[in-house]
């Protein structure tokens, strides 16, 4: 099982939890969301459970419940800048089978 981080985004992580002051890493997750069934979830992690799995790379810290990590196993994250208003991460997911047109959510 794994999940990768891009160098850019592994500094953006770095540099948004140096800004924030505290956490653990940056929690990734999935819920039941649009027309095509999941949506990912972005937030900071503060706490690590015993449900959550830890994976690092490029010294960043991602935390994935298992039951979210069966749907996105082998995904990389990069963290792309169009332009000053444009910006955010962006998921590349080997176990996506469709995703609906606005891009919002996929199908596994």
């Amino acid at each position: 099982m794994a999940i990768e981080l891009t160098e850019k985004a592994a500094e953006h992580i770095k540099t948004m939890l140096q800004q924030r002051g505290h956490g653990a890493g940056l929690r990734l997750s999935t819920k039941a969301a649009g027309c095509s069934g999941y949506a990912y979830v972005v937030d900071y992690a503060d706490d690590i459970t015993d449900d959550d799995v830890v994976f690092v790379n490029h010294g960043a810290t991602v935390i994935v419940d298992k039951q979210s990590l069966a749907l996105i196993d082998g995904i990389e994250i990069d963290f792309v800048k169009h332009n000053t208003l444009e910006q955010g991460f962006e998921f590349r997911n080997p176990n996506v089978k469709n995703m609906c047109g606005c891009g919002e959510s996929f199908t596994v």
